[in-house]
């Protein structure tokens, strides 16, 4: 977990409840991926209960998530003292990573669905490498979020690499239909079809992720 003065783009700013909140939404919005990996991990192992957990956790996450966006436009419209352009800046990215983490929370909805449905286990360790590839995408985020201000070079840097890494999920998204139509005659059509959404939220929030690096570099660039 970051500290909320790992964002120097933040705290260079004048001290307000609304760039607080703003941040605190940042980090639980990137968490929710790594919590969603962390459901597959367990479900991978067939370990129900703990992946049940995850979810849960995640759930309640997302939950802070959103609350936090409706608490950071109510208080961005109170506060004068940062200037227009800024304060657009601010809500557009706190939009959004609260529609990266409704995509997690997507899949997550899903994944509990399919907790007690028989899975080829070619499937499960596919979507266990889109999760895993997930949260490196949402780390390498993180950290261009992180140097907007402090290192405007470095933060389009990993602005890049989020890309990077968002075209490999896109691959093994596409890999993984061709799996589904290879392991479909062991499944119901109810199953293959919960499992369908399943990667294609995961594949959504790697493209939210794509999207926040973009936006991101054309802050990097003001700076």
């Amino acid at each position: 977990m970051l500290e909320k003065g790992s964002y120097a783009w933040f705290e260079k700013r004048r001290k307000t409840k609304a760039l607080e909140l703003a941040q605190q939404q940042i980090i639980k919005a990137l968490d929710t991926a790594t919590l969603l990996h962390q459901a597959v991990q367990s479900m991978a192992q067939r370990m129900n209960k703990d992946a049940e957990q995850h979810i849960r956790h995640l759930f309640r996450t997302e939950e802070e998530v959103d609350k936090l966006r409706r608490e950071v436009f109510k208080e961005m419209s109170k506060h004068t003292a940062l200037t227009a352009d800024y304060r657009e800046d601010i809500l557009h990215l706190v939009k959004r990573l609260d529609t990266l983490a409704d995509h997690v929370k997507d899949a997550a909805r899903c994944l509990e669905i399919l907790q007690d449905v028989q899975i080829p286990q070619e499937l499960i360790q596919n979507t266990l490498q889109m999760t895993s590839t997930l949260v490196e995408c949402t780390s390498a985020l993180r950290t261009s979020i992180e140097k907007i201000s402090s290192a405007p070079a470095e933060a389009i840097k990993h602005s890049a690499k989020v890309e990077e890494i968002e075209n490999k999920i896109d691959n093994k998204y596409i890999n993984m239909k061709k799996l589904l139509l290879t392991h479909g005659k062991q499944m119901n059509l109810g199953a293959i079809i919960i499992f369908d959404n399943l990667i294609e939220f995961i594949e959504q929030a790697a493209d939210m992720c794509a999207d926040t690096a973009d936006y991101i570099t054309t802050l990097s660039s003001r700076e």
